[in-house]
């Protein structure tokens, strides 16, 4: 099946993304400068685009997800959100929509190795099809600890994932996951060393490669069915709310 977007058209275009891909199994390594991913506006905006392009690429089979150095992305840099003027929020909302659609909209397995500590966005690497980390990874989300509604897409990941009652505790305390926890609440599958995260992540992907084209596509579609619903049902709402919080003059700035 000839593919409407190909390797080339987004192998060296997004900057906070490292890109390989052999035998189909493309892996995306992010990172800020060779350095532990800083989550920025720009970040935020590029990798809807990114996984859009992903996901039309019909010779991609499976999608390996990973950080660099010792965190997966553990930092934002806030001077790079101008959010409290309307026509700046409409662009979060937009975008923030097709951050985690398009991430469900890539249609082949998608593993995630999650390198170490995801205090920023963790939804990401969570959502993926299979977990590995290591034993430093931690898992937090701090939206509501920071003054911001948790409404972009990870109170309903994290819901799905830990039950309606341990996400409410999970989003309004910043509690830190680490891996162990993790592992044990079914929120990543895997725990393993460093050295060897990422061949296991390899290993996984050639198994799933082997499988013929439709089955791979066909199973990512039955395996997101009801992440999808959800999310199309609950973020455009949640992620105005989030904005419509953010006009309150005592907001922090």
């Amino acid at each position: 099946m000839p593919s409407s977007v190909c390797f080339e058209d987004y192998a060296y275009k997004y900057r906070n993304v490292r890109m390989l891909r052999r035998d189909g199994i493309l892996q995306l390594t992010f990172h800020t400068n060779e350095q532990s991913l800083v989550w920025t506006l720009d970040v935020h905006d590029s990798l809807p685009y990114l996984f859009e392009q992903i996901a039309a690429d019909r010779d991609n089979k499976v999608v390996i997800m990973t950080g660099t150095g010792e965190a997966y992305c553990d930092a934002l840099d806030h001077s790079t959100f101008r959010s409290r003027r309307p026509e700046h929020w409409d662009n979060i909302w937009h975008e923030g929509q097709r951050l985690l659609n398009n991430l469900l909209d890539i249609n082949v397995p998608v593993i995630a190795a999650v390198n170490g500590p995801a205090r920023v966005h963790a939804e990401i690497p969570v959502m993926a099809d299979v977990v590995l980390a290591t034993p430093g990874a931690i898992f937090q989300d701090q939206h509501f600890k920071a003054g911001t509604v948790p409404g972009d897409g990870c109170h309903i990941v994290w819901s799905y994932l830990l039950g309606p009652n341990r996400s409410r505790y999970f989003l309004l305390t910043a509690q830190q996951l680490d891996a162990a926890a993790a592992l044990q609440l079914g929120v990543v599958n895997e725990v393993l060393q460093p050295a060897e995260l990422l061949p296991r992540a390899w290993q996984l992907a050639e198994e799933f490669a082997a499988k013929t084209y439709l089955v791979r596509r066909y199973t990512r579609q039955v395996l997101t069915y009801q992440y999808k619903r959800l999310m199309r049902d609950g973020i455009a709402h949640s992620l105005a709310l989030q904005g419509l919080a953010k006009v309150d003059p005592f907001f922090p700035s």
